[in-house]
């Protein structure tokens, strides 16, 4: 079967200071990962975020054992200004939850979550 990909939702953070927007796509994907397993992708700025089965799992691990309940994904995220960013988290919980948190120079941040297809 072949991967089916559905826009979940496309937004947009405007930047008042230079007219720019960053612009977060989320898809849900039937097939993802190693195991072809139902996902999805948070896509933004040329990056991709895979959140599928054996990613989560290692990730879930990592948060228990850190003793958090959100988990920033560091290597995922583009975090190079403090007053622009665009942070990506694994949020623990019955749903598991992509939670990504998005702020530009003029705006306040703005955060979604997005249920995860899945329990590991």
């Amino acid at each position: 079967m072949a991967n089916v990909k559905t826009t979940i939702e496309e937004w947009k953070v405007k930047d008042l200071e230079d007219g720019s927007a960053i612009t977060i796509n989320v898809i849900d994907c039937t097939e993802l990962g190693n195991e072809s397993k139902p996902g999805i992708q948070v896509c933004y700025m040329g990056n991709t975020i895979n959140y599928e089965p054996l990613l989560v799992e290692r990730l879930a691990y990592k948060a228990t054992k850190a003793g958090v309940t959100e988990l920033l994904l560091e290597d995922n995220s583009w975090m190079v200004h403090e007053d622009q960013y665009v942070k990506n988290y694994l949020v623990l919980g019955s749903p598991l939850k992509a939670r990504v948190e998005v702020k530009s120079r003029s705006s306040k941040p703005v955060t979604k979550e997005y249920a995860l297809p899945f329990e590991v």
